[in-house]
């Protein structure tokens, strides 16, 4: 097979699974893995691929962002046990925040009864889910409001959070590796989670399995900018051992009992 013929194969499979890695490719293409990284390399400067670590993405996923009501159907066992984990990590009194997302949403859901906390959050639904609730002071960022998420971004997002000092972040995030750290499809969204960072004394990251080694447009954060991942069971023992070599502490949520 010609360098181009294995080059556009390479490119099919990426396009169909959304993503591709070295190891996979060397072996199936019987080719050395410095072949691959080169036929990448000539991928990513013909700008269908960009390289991750171990493999490669389809530019086109880069700027994919579903819609929270279609994210809010996937991995929905993984994220309530990511949302249980997440609760033995509340501080007894204080100011949190919860950042805009599916899994976070799940943790505003099962906030305790008897912690009396301040929560911040740049996600109506959020807001609207605890407006209820006589022991929570809900504060809610204004700003443009995004469609795709539901969440405000821009100015006056922005000014309110420097404004603040929480003891704890929860944050989202739409991709998740140790070459680019937490990125996200959208600069505006990337601006306001990364002043969410800035805000926290002690930042934890919710995020499912599936959004390990995805990296897209915008890049919000560093690995050492989180204090602790929470992750599913899903999350494999490589993924984790990566994580924890990068410095970044990793919990693995087990599956609920039913």
């Amino acid at each position: 097979m010609y360098a181009e013929e294995r080059q556009q194969a390479i490119l099919t499979r990426a396009r169909e699974l959304g993503s591709v890695d070295v190891d996979t490719l060397s072996t199936g293409f019987d080719v050395s893995q410095e072949t691959i990284r080169r036929d990448l390399k000539t991928l990513e400067h013909a700008g269908v691929v960009r390289r991750t670590h171990g493999g490669a993405i389809p530019v086109e996923r880069l700027t994919f962002e579903p819609a929270l009501a279609q994210r809010d159907q996937l991995m929905t066992e993984e994220k309530e046990a990511i949302a249980h984990e997440a609760v033995a990590l509340l501080p007894e009194s204080g100011a949190i925040l919860i950042d805009a997302g599916s899994t976070t949403r799940r943790l505003a859901q099962i906030l305790p009864v008897d912690r009396g906390l301040t929560v911040v959050t740049n996600s109506p639904a959020i807001g609207l889910l605890l407006a209820h609730r006589d022991d929570l002071t809900v504060m809610l960022l204004g700003g443009r409001l995004r469609k795709t998420t539901i969440a405000t971004v821009d100015d006056w997002a922005l000014h309110a959070i420097s404004q603040v000092h929480v003891d704890i972040a929860f944050m989202a995030t739409n991709g998740l590796s140790v070459a680019r750290g937490l990125t996200t499809p959208d600069p505006s969204e990337a601006g306001i989670k990364r002043a969410m960072i800035a805000s926290a004394a002690r930042v934890i990251l919710l995020a499912d399995h599936t959004k390990t080694d995805d990296n897209y447009f915008a890049r919000f954060g560093d690995l050492d900018d989180v204090d602790l991942l929470v992750s599913d069971s899903g999350l494999s023992d490589e993924s984790t051992q990566q994580f924890l070599q990068a410095g970044l502490d990793v919990v693995r949520a087990r599956p609920l009992q039913r």
